[in-house]
């Protein structure tokens, strides 16, 4: 084989080419400064498509990230990473996996004894077993505890802690007086987390999306995802060119790729092993209550004065609040009111914009507010019902609210692509203000995918918050975090609560330090004596909504 020598000529060529691919693979890496000030419009920009197979991404990877968010990246996931579950043998059996029926709880004695008082901390010993009847000897369950007095309305949140050797520890603060019962559940056992975890690593395709194209008469549906696997078949590239958030669809045959019209929710693929839907069972295995081998609650007596607060050994556990009389009662120095009325909620709203972004959850609060206010009058904007946009006006009291859902992955049909926008990109176009009220609430639809592609999201999300509030500081921001919601086998492998508590804590901590409020939807639905939902039941809402006026409102005095 010949080799022949380049001319000086070609070597310029090819360097010239090699310097604008390098700029251009930067410039989709989104490499800009944390304060970039954005110029604020209103123009849409919708991605442009392409038709390149991406070179980067495949079923598991992801594009590069700055250093900065790099490390950022790797330090969340450490925060929130889960002790690691053994491998499940082959063929599957139930009788060593954790059994709540087998499982017991107890409640530890008060250090040197006494009695209990409000303001001590409860601890609860927990011991896993197996079908069995035989202590486990290994961590890794997914278990929830509240303390709770149905007389009194009153409940709280307590916080696990997970030993690694089959037994754990809930610990509780004590806040009112009279009796306090103990409960918990065992959502998933560790087998269980094994498989969901294999899951997000292996198949983060499981649940599907797809487009209708049309050009003219001919129309065609392909499928859609964060990440499709490499086929002959070529791909639409769809990533936002301002966000980078990825997303690809397959090309339709003989059709471009502009020619995309709609996004939907296509289902998901059953990519569960030979019985392993056994560790998915409602009344088994399946968010069940563990019982206590002795009492299960406790009397808690009045403060006393001048006397040392009994503190846990294991954990320092702040909650966010708690419930009595069935009024949420922050602990974060946040003084919640109630504003019972509409009267009482138009007062707080007048003259001021709420933008509401995200999933169905926080599409509920926007029809909480129509149903809450009559002279709040809804536009029929003949959009999509379940992703907006959605707007209501009260013109007398200069009242506008709006909804939004929160781009791809989002799980609606029939969203025309017009309506398809990203939240970093809403904020960017905010002019902000005292008077504008930002509400953003994104985790149910990002379950089925690996943790770093919702931490990316938060990430750009919190990128457009900062230059929001450089911009516009007495601009009003409200995030809410994810709940427990109830599960079956179908919900669980593509909405465990399992991937919920790690989206929450990504939300606790993505955020600190900046100047927005959090409402802990996740402790105010686990609290709460009514049945964990998705969507949470009535009382539980007009407590959310009480926080949410609260922060938009603060007001002196108790």
């Amino acid at each position: 084989m010949k080799i022949f020598p380049l001319k000086r000529n070609e070597c310029f060529t090819i360097f010239l080419l090699l310097l604008v691919a390098l700029l251009y693979a930067l410039h989709r890496m989104d490499f800009q400064p944390f304060k970039f000030q954005p110029k604020i419009s209103s123009t849409i920009i919708y991605p442009k498509a392409t038709t390149e197979l991406p070179k980067v991404r495949s079923i598991c990877n992801f594009s590069l990230l700055s250093p900065e968010d790099a490390l950022e990246e790797r330090l969340l996931l450490e925060s929130v990473a889960w002790p690691e579950t053994s491998e499940l043998p082959s063929p599957l059996s139930l009788e060593l996996t954790s059994d709540p029926a087998h499982s017991t709880f107890y409640i530890l004695p008060v250090r040197g004894g006494g009695e209990w008082h409000v303001g001590d901390q409860l601890e609860v010993s927990i011991v896993i077993s197996d079908f069995k009847g035989q202590p486990k000897k290994f961590g890794g369950d997914l278990l929830l505890a509240r303390l709770h007095n149905l007389t009194l309305g009153a409940g709280v949140a307590g916080q696990v802690v997970d030993h690694l050797n089959g037994s754990y520890s809930a610990v509780f603060p004590l806040l009112w007086e009279g009796a306090a019962q103990v409960e918990v559940t065992l959502v998933h056992p560790s087998e269980a987390i094994t498989v969901l975890n294999r899951l997000n690593r292996e198949q983060p395709d499981r649940l599907f999306f797809s487009s209708l194209f049309r050009s003219g008469s001919h129309s065609q549906t392909t499928f859609c995802n964060i990440f499709l696997r490499q086929t002959k078949q070529p791909i639409c590239d769809f990533t936002d060119p301002r966000t980078g958030d990825p997303w690809f669809c397959y090309k339709p045959k003989n059709m471009s790729c502009d020619a995309r019209i709609t996004h939907s929710m296509g289902g998901y693929k059953q990519i569960l092993k030979a019985k392993e839907d056994k560790l998915f069972q409602g009344g088994v295995n399946l968010i069940v209550s563990i019982s206590a081998s002795g009492p299960a609650g406790v009397t808690v007596l009045p403060k006393k004065e001048g006397q040392p607060e009994v503190k846990s050994s294991i954990v320092n556990f702040q909650a966010s609040g708690y419930y009595y009389q069935g009024l949420w009662r922050a602990l974060d120095g946040t003084k919640v009111h109630q504003f019972t009325g509409a009267s009482a909620v138009t007062q707080c709203l007048k003259d001021k914009v709420v933008h509401l972004y995200g999933d169905s959850t926080i599409r509920q609060w926007f029809q909480s507010l129509n149903l809450t206010l009559p002279d709040l009058k809804e536009f029929n904007l003949g959009s999509s019902r379940q992703n907006g946009p959605l707007m209501a006006l009260d013109y007398e009291n200069q009242i506008m609210v709006t909804y939004r859902g929160h781009g791809p992955p989002i799980r609606f049909s029939n969203v025309s692509i017009g309506e398809l926008r990203y939240i970093a990109n809403e904020l960017d176009d905010l002019i902000g203000g005292p008077n504008t009220v930002v509400v953003f609430g994104i985790w149910s639809h990002f379950s089925s995918f690996p943790l770093e592609f919702y931490i990316r999201r938060q990430q750009r999300i919190r990128r457009a918050v900062v230059r929001l509030l450089d911009r516009a500081p007495e601009t009003v921001i409200i995030i809410r975090t994810p709940n427990p919601k109830e599960l079956s086998l179908s919900r669980t492998i593509v909405n465990s609560d399992w991937f919920s508590v790690r989206h929450y804590k990504v939300i606790r901590d993505i955020f600190k330090g900046l100047n927005v409020h959090l409402i802990d939807a996740w402790e105010m639905v686990l609290a709460h004596h009514l049945p964990n939902n998705l969507h949470p039941q009535p009382p539980i809402i007009k407590n959310m909504m009480d926080v949410l006026y609260s922060y938009i409102c603060p007001q002196k005095g108790g």
